[in-house]
């Protein structure tokens, strides 16, 4: 599999360096001597490609799977618990087989019937502006695809989480969870896409620098802010009341030298019945989020090794690192794409006669499958030793057997996967199966 990504990374490079090579001076961009039909082709070989590889890996974790429980999980599923997170994962994946190749099927109509410059000619019936025709489009985008996606959410939900005991949801906050989706994604994609095309307006060759800085700044922003300005539209949350959890908790933030003063109880139970706790922010910014559903099940001690695993992440660096790994990679995508930006040859590509920087957007983000494959692939194994070393943290600054415990607690609360295939781990993975994770903290001891 460690191939399949070299070789669409080869191909990427000799792709792009064909294109570099014919370049010749002149205003519109360094793809003159490439044929966009050869483009087109490209792009429908990297989304085929990138369909069957995740099919391959689906089938892989599908097939791993087995119905008698193994012997090294004795300790974390029973018999019956276990049979139960077989069904809920193959459930699942079955959903996800169907709503992917629909989604396959899908973008392949759209490329082959030109599907992209019909709602580029819708944008431009409206407005020669190529900001409001941008926006136009990819709203367009957005609510078919989000329209068509509905009948998989509602199956996922009101059926496959319904009937493993996880779905908290009804109708009305379903309608109104999408309504707020569509307002955040209209106000924060949308100005976003608005100031970064104003910008190439502007500056042309040289956008790449301020669209980075802009992204760069918002990134931060989030990251500052998310838990105070975006979370309320969703979920309601409260100081943690003083009681024992919290002494618990300042008590061992006071010994692992981390000053938390922003302790939060968010109510994930009104969606579901599932556990989390995360960390968000930095300086005074930082706090601890815990689901209710995490306080209602756990006992103190494995709450608190929880919250030692999140802030051996701070402690670590391991947000902040990789946020500005993030930067860079934004920067990096940014500069790429301001190679070709003003090739019309990325918009006829797509059906599209004349040049557009949101059709050369779409194109390029396909093209850029496997260097984006890469990437995952990377960010990914550099998530999971994150893990280990904020296990480790937590592990031996607090109790190796309450963070052990509350992972396995944890793992059947949430009828995780414990026997994912390798290479599915390899590709998917930000957190390390929980068995590696258990096996990891015992060395600890």
């Amino acid at each position: 599999m460690k191939k399949l990504s070299i070789i669409m990374i080869i191909i990427f490079i000799f792709f792009a360096s064909t294109m570099l090579s014919a370049s010749v001076t002149s205003s519109t961009g360094p793809l003159l001597a490439i044929e966009p039909r050869f483009i087109f082709f490209v792009v429908v070989a990297f989304l085929v490609f990138d369909f069957l590889l995740e099919q391959l890996l689906d089938y892989l974790n599908y097939r791993n799977m087995k119905p008698d429980l193994p012997e090294e999980l004795q300790s974390v599923y029973d018999e019956e618990k276990y049979k139960q997170s077989q069904q809920y994962e193959k459930s699942r994946s079955k959903l996800g087989f169907i709503k992917s190749t629909f989604s396959f099927v899908l973008i392949m109509a759209v490329l082959f019937l030109d599907g992209f410059a019909i709602i580029d000619n819708i944008g431009r019936s409206y407005t020669a502006h190529p900001v409001l025709v941008a926006l136009i489009f990819f709203g367009i985008i957005y609510v078919v695809s989000d329209i068509l996606s509905i009948p998989f959410q509602i199956y996922s939900i009101f059926v496959i989480e319904e009937k493993f005991g996880f779905n908290k949801m009804d109708a009305k906050l379903f309608v109104w969870d999408k309504i707020k989706g569509y307002i955040l994604t209209a106000l924060i994609g949308g100005g976003l896409l608005s100031l970064i095309i104003y910008i190439y307006m502007l500056t042309a060759g040289n956008f790449w620098i301020y669209a980075w800085i802009l992204v760069t700044v918002f990134s931060v922003f989030i990251t500052m802010f998310y838990s105070t300005l975006i979370v309320p539209i969703f979920n309601k949350q409260t100081p943690l009341p003083d009681g024992e959890l919290r002494q618990a908790i300042e008590q061992y933030s006071a010994k692992a030298g981390f000053k938390l003063d922003n302790i939060f109880e968010i109510d994930g139970s009104r969606r579901s019945t599932k556990a989390n706790a995360y960390f968000s922010g930095f300086g005074i910014k930082k706090r601890i989020v815990l689901f209710d559903t995490l306080i209602k099940e756990m006992s103190v001690d494995e709450i608190v090794a929880v919250l030692a695993h999140e802030i051996g992440h701070y402690r670590k660096k391991h947000v902040l690192v990789s946020l500005l790994i993030g930067i860079v990679q934004t920067g990096l995508i940014f500069y790429i794409f301001s190679v070709f930006a003003q090739s019309p040859q990325l918009s006829e590509a797509l059906g599209v006669s004349h040049h557009s920087f949101h059709i050369a957007l779409i194109t390029f983000g396909i093209l850029f499958t496997p260097i984006n494959l890469v990437l995952g692939i990377g960010m990914n194994i550099f998530s999971r030793k994150n893990e280990y070393q904020a296990d480790y943290f937590a592990g031996s600054t607090y109790s190796t057997e309450a963070l052990a415990s509350a992972l396995k607690k944890l793992s059947v609360k949430n009828l995780s996967n414990l026997t994912p295939h390798p290479l599915y781990v390899f590709f998917h993975y930000s957190h390390p199966p929980v068995l590696k994770r258990l096996q990891a903290l015992n060395s600890i001891k």
